[in-house]
């Protein structure tokens, strides 16, 4: 009791005890659930104007990085994602940055390609840059609820789990994503 009543009176206690919480429970949701879920024909375009089909990558885990230029917190996840990226150089693992921003300039999330772009080199991604047009299809068709997430598709481009969502600075988020992709190879 005496505990508790400490932490609510430092305030900052229960944020710290609070964040601690969210990322264990993220960890451990993803570790237990393997889903299955397909991915569908979904195909996302790339700012080169190509088209993706994510699904076509069989054979191959991918990582999907669901991002958006406007979101600050993106340009940490560009850093985990190159990390990744560089730690899987070569294997049978892809990884991909989805910007969630949309095309359709009366959107609020609306950004042009120069505009990812000017994201791309500010934040030093170096990975292949896909769009969700719409700027929500992608997000709702693996029910992610936040941004920046993380979602991994397995050999046969089935949702491995649930998404890595949120960025905590003090906490690599490379690790559990990682053991997840490991175990898939």
């Amino acid at each position: 009791m005496a505990l508790g009543v400490h932490l609510i009176a430092t305030g900052r206690g229960v944020f710290r005890v609070l964040n601690t919480m969210r990322s264990i429970i993220a960890i451990l949701i993803f570790l237990v659930g393997t889903v299955g879920v397909s991915f569908g024909q979904t195909s996302l375009s790339s700012l080169s104007g190509g088209q993706i089909d994510v699904q076509g990558q069989r054979g191959k885990v991918v990582i999907l990085a669901m991002g958006a230029s406007w979101l600050p917190l993106s340009k940490n996840q560009a850093d985990y994602t190159n990390v990744l990226a560089k730690r899987y150089s070569g294997k049978d693992v892809v990884v991909y940055f989805v910007a969630t921003d949309s095309t359709n300039a009366k959107s609020k999330n609306y950004a042009t390609n120069a505009d990812i772009e000017k994201f791309v080199a500010g934040s030093k991604l170096n990975v292949p840059v896909l769009r969700d047009s719409d700027g929500v299809a992608t997000l709702k068709k693996f029910n992610v609820d936040q941004l920046p997430s993380f979602i991994i598709l397995d050999k046969q481009g089935n949702v491995s789990g649930s998404a890595f969502g949120g960025i905590d600075p003090k906490f690599d988020i490379t690790v559990p994503i990682s053991k997840a992709v490991d175990r898939l190879l």
